[in-house]
């Protein structure tokens, strides 16, 4: 694992949210939930989680700012700092029992992204990366996959919901992209998706209409494990398009090709 002062205060954060998240996550049935939008749902565990993480984040760093997915946006007096925090990635799969969701929180400093956790407690799995450190899942060192035919590639993707994001345009590409590899799969959660990149798990994986906190801390995973991240058009800066695509050297240009010709 990467031992760093940044790294400790990170793990420290995430860990005390997720304390929370795991005992309501027993209680799914008894969670307050309202609608953000159609589609969307926010729970009182999102919250409560967010709470522990600004507070741990605020009291360690007092000067970075926070991008936060409920709270918006606190500016801190050091500019050059920010941290972009999803408490509860996959909250659909949250409140329906399924365990597959995430904390995520990602550090940009000067607009680069350089430290990112990402932690699945239902499985107790700590995705941590840290610019020029590499990236680890627990205790161990993280590579991507080394495939090289798209025929053998297992594709993660994401899809918008309900009145959001073009469904056409996904459509168009899902179907490309199904007809030319091993399979796709659809998983619920941008932070693990690209956590699963990173570890191999998955080969690659794009989505688009996302926001800064669902892939700030994957994209440090991925490129520290070997991989390539643009977004989905292939551009450089995946936060500023608000999409990514990812994945090896081999297939991350394969990938991207296909999206295009989708959409011509």
């Amino acid at each position: 694992m990467i031992s760093s002062p940044l790294m400790t205060v990170m793990v420290d954060a995430v860990r005390k949210a997720a304390k929370g998240l795991k005992r309501d996550y027993g209680e799914i049935e008894n969670l307050q939930v309202s609608r953000k939008g159609p589609g969307n749902f926010v729970s009182a565990a999102d919250r409560k989680a967010e709470e522990v993480l600004r507070d741990a984040l605020m009291k360690a760093r007092p000067g970075y700012g926070l991008i936060l997915e409920e709270s918006g946006n606190i500016e801190g007096q050091d500019k050059s700092h920010t941290w972009h925090v999803d408490p509860l990635d996959g909250t659909t799969n949250f409140l329906h029992g399924i365990p597959h969701f995430a904390i995520s929180v990602g550090l940009e400093r000067d607009g680069q992204i350089v430290a990112g956790v990402i932690y699945d407690p239902a499985k107790d799995e700590l995705f941590v990366a840290e610019r020029g450190k590499g990236a680890y899942l627990n205790n161990r060192r993280l590579r991507v996959s080394g495939r090289t035919d798209m025929a053998d590639a297992l594709v993660a993707y994401g899809s918008p919901y309900l009145g959001r994001g073009d469904h056409p345009k996904l459509l168009r590409e899902v179907a490309a992209v199904m007809a030319v590899t091993g399979g796709a799969r659809r998983f619920g959660s941008a932070a693990l998706d690209l956590a699963y990149v990173a570890c191999g798990r998955s080969d690659l994986y794009w989505e688009r209409d996302l926001q800064t906190w669902d892939i700030a801390a994957g994209i440090i995973l991925v490129r520290e494990a070997g991989g390539f991240v643009t977004s989905a058009d292939g551009g450089a800066e995946p936060l500023a398009a608000r999409s990514v695509a990812c994945g090896n050297e081999n297939l991350h240009g394969e990938l991207v090709k296909l999206l295009r010709r989708a959409n011509a």
